[in-house]
């Protein structure tokens, strides 16, 4: 059951994923959703194969490793977003200063 729910949402978090690609490299805010629904796709992927080894072994360990990829994954893609803003920041000082 597992495996089905991830399928549909890898197919939903990948189409978003696609349509959200040109915008990759923009400022930090569009940086930032790139990266989460590109993780969220990954994540699904690693989900479905984690479902298929937990099946095959009988064990928990796919889940106990893919869970290490995505905690991984997810600071790595938050690590990208903080650096992006941070330079941002740098970049147009005054911008978000308090009134």
């Amino acid at each position: 059951m597992i495996g089905a729910v991830g399928v549909a949402a890898f197919v939903a978090n990948g189409g978003v994923a696609i349509m959200l690609y040109r915008f990759r490299g923009g400022d930090a805010n569009m940086r930032s959703v790139w990266i989460c629904a590109r993780d969220d796709a990954v994540g699904n992927l690693a989900v479905m194969l984690a479902a298929a080894g937990v099946f095959g072994t009988g064990t928990g360990w796919p889940d106990i490793i893919v869970a290490a990829i995505m905690g991984t994954l997810g600071l790595s893609g938050g690590w990208q977003i903080v650096r992006r803003a941070s330079e941002e920041l740098r970049s147009h000082p005054g911008v978000g200063a308090a009134v």
